[in-house]
């Protein structure tokens, strides 16, 4: 099984920063302590304020689609629903 990296970047819609600061922070504890999970960072950018990135590392595709099912990530999606802009690249190691 591949180690599956996630790279998410989310941006708040001007006047929602908060809002997605506050829910990204709820997830981050319950994410770390899912069997699957290796590594759950939590990022802000320092150039673009509203700009969040979450590193993630997980023990293969299988166990970060249960990550995907979990009522934490469900809550997290439902808090932030048009609030955000999100970009998300799921990357395996080459080298």
């Amino acid at each position: 099984m591949q180690e599956l990296i996630v790279v998410a970047t989310l941006t708040a819609k001007p006047g929602h920063e908060a809002v997605l600061k506050a829910a990204l922070e709820r997830v981050v504890p319950p994410s770390r302590a899912e069997a699957g999970c290796i590594r759950y960072d939590l990022h802000f950018d320092l150039e673009h304020p509203g700009r969040f990135v979450v590193l993630e590392a997980w023990r293969g595709a299988e166990a970060h689609a249960l990550h995907e099912t979990t009522p934490h990530f469900l809550e997290l999606i439902k808090a932030v629903d048009g609030l955000v802009d999100v970009q998300v690249l799921k990357l395996n190691q080459l080298m």
